[in-house]
């Protein structure tokens, strides 16, 4: 490639991706999943109209597969452990024993309903029914719901890729050719344990690193974090276990351990993300040929309607109804399951492997996963509401940045309190912060302010905590807390579910610990400089309000 050339491709990926952008807002005001529309960008592109020829289904899996697991590796840094630990059992059950139920299901149907011969029903089976990750966070997450009914979507959409990547590869071989139903089991058991032991080993020594090694920059922690994610997916892959599954499970402790610049390593993670779904979608779409979608609409219908009024719905409920889950929370479960890049990208598999009808395939998982992302997305607020399982006051998250003040033993947080929150109007001594913890300073409209005890918090705040290494994690679970239920949250509910009132507000003075009143110099030394670091950087005409 020429140096010209190289400009004219730069130049032609640059426009992409400022479309892919404008696309996505534009998909966020009607209310559609971005896939969508970077699908539509990626027809537009082909060779039926704007002309560029792309038809390598084995770089697209490849490339697939990389997209897919760095969106699986921001999933899990953007995953509450708090919203998930109580929900792995049935979303581990939902993503094995759910997507058995469902493949066989949606086969049989294939087979009974379009005549497909055993191993392209079992493929096509396999292929759908595994909910995509990247679909469920965009949408899932702009919904007031229960954290239960959310928490379970988002890990089964985290966990099933592993098993129906499994199945795709073993249809793949053929019929006559497949192992015992124990191999395969045992197969798949195998994979899973493996790469759940990789990612969280991976996860728990990349994050004892990155606790206690200062990196020169704050920009490498965003790197590494990510990167520890694309290495724990690698090296399960190369062991023959679920790379998903461990990339998945690294990013998911990373992302919940207490490391420095967690708010910053979260937005690079989300930027990559989105860079990889868009690159994923365009290809995909780029990959198939508009000419010959029309044929399999009828056929993609047909199955879509199998998958989603028949074998989602007995796949969940034979899952959740041990685990008393009610049938309405079940009912929206089953409508949940959106279908994305996933089973495109998985569609590519048994054309790599040369199997008869495979392109059939293609074309029947793509305009299912099309039609079904416009019917499910878009009506999920509406369901959710007639289901009556919406939580419209339901208090937005705080964001909590952290960075490490080395030299005073301490660390720094800020808070930003977002619209909506319920921490609008709590008072600083009602925050009731463990000892020692000091609000130094609060930005608020381009002003800043040293807040005083009674100093109330306001929407859109920004707020500076010095706290100490041995409390700070106590100290973001009462933040998260307050901002969830007010002022009258639980102490110790790190969930920040609104309790009763305590039978006092106020408290006689305690004695501080040893270790409390160690701490205290460093903590005014952190104050300190605080101020005199704030003073330094505040624009001219943004005065300092002193108490």
């Amino acid at each position: 490639m020429s140096l010209h050339q190289l400009y004219a491709v730069l130049l032609a990926g640059g426009l992409v991706l400022l479309a892919s952008i404008a696309a996505a807002r534009t998909a966020t005001k009607l209310g559609l999943p971005g896939l969508l529309l970077f699908l539509a960008l990626g027809v537009l592109l082909g060779e039926d109209v704007l002309g560029i020829d792309f038809d390598d289904a084995q770089l697209a899996q490849l490339l697939g597969t990389t997209a897919l697991a760095i969106i699986l590796v921001e999933g899990g840094l953007s995953t509450r452990w708090s919203d998930i630990r109580r929900l792995m059992l049935p979303s581990a059950l939902l993503s094995v024993l759910g997507v058995a139920v469902s493949v066989a299901i949606t086969a049989s149907g294939a087979h009974l309903l379009l005549g497909l011969d055993w191993q392209l029903s079992l493929l096509l089976g396999a292929i759908v029914s595994s909910t995509d990750a990247a679909a469920v966070f965009s949408v899932l997450r702009a919904l007031p719901l229960p954290r239960r009914v959310a928490g379970l979507v988002e890990a089964e959409s985290g966990f099933n890729d592993a098993p129906t990547v499994i199945l795709v590869i073993v249809f793949s071989t053929g019929v006559t050719d497949l192992p015992d139903p124990l191999s395969i089991a045992g197969q798949i058991g195998f994979e899973l344990v493996a790469g759940a032991a990789i990612g969280l080993a991976i996860g728990w020594a990349g994050t004892a690193a990155l606790r206690f090694v200062a990196l020169p920059a704050s920009g490498l922690y965003p790197l590494a974090t990510v990167g520890l994610g694309v290495i724990a997916f690698a090296a399960a892959g190369a062991v023959h276990a679920s790379g998903f599954l461990a990339a998945y499970l690294t990013g998911l402790l990373l992302g919940n351990a207490v490391l420095p610049h967690r708010a910053a390593t979260r937005s690079f993670a989300e930027g990559i993300g989105w860079l990889a779904q868009i690159g994923l979608f365009v290809m995909l779409g780029l990959l198939v040929t508009p000419s010959e979608l029309p044929a399999a609409l009828l056929p993609a219908v047909i199955i879509g309607l199998v998958l989603l009024l028949v074998a989602r719905p007995v796949s969940v409920a034979a899952c959740l109804t041990p685990f008393r889950m009610g049938w309405r929370h079940q009912a929206f479960i089953a409508w949940a399951g959106l279908r994305g890049a996933v089973p495109i990208v998985l569609a590519t598999y048994p054309i790599v492997a040369a199997v008869p009808g495979s392109h059939q395939l293609l074309n029947i998982v793509f305009v299912l996963v099309v039609i079904f992302t416009l019917i499910q997305g878009p009506t999920l607020p509406l369901i959710a509401r007639l289901l009556r399982i919406t939580q419209p006051h339901q208090a937005r998250e705080v964001e909590i940045e952290a960075a490490p003040l080395n030299v005073l033993a301490a660390d720094l947080l800020t808070l930003t309190i977002p619209s909506g929150s319920r921490m609008n109007g709590v008072e600083i001594f009602e925050l009731r912060l463990p000892k020692p913890s000091i609000v130094t300073l609060i930005i608020r409209d381009g002003d800043t302010l040293v807040p005083e005890p009674d100093t109330p918090l306001r929407e859109g705040d920004e707020v500076l905590i010095v706290t100490t290494p041995a409390t700070r994690a106590e100290v973001e679970n009462r933040l998260r807390a307050v901002g969830r239920g007010g002022r009258l949250a639980q102490w110790h509910d790190g969930r920040g579910e609104a309790g009763p009132a305590p039978r006092r507000i106020g408290r006689e003075p305690q004695p501080l610990s040893d270790a409390s009143r160690a701490a205290v110099p460093a903590l005014v030394r952190a104050r300190e400089a605080v101020a005199s670091w704030w003073a330094g950087v505040t624009p001219k005409g943004l005065q300092r309000d002193e108490p």
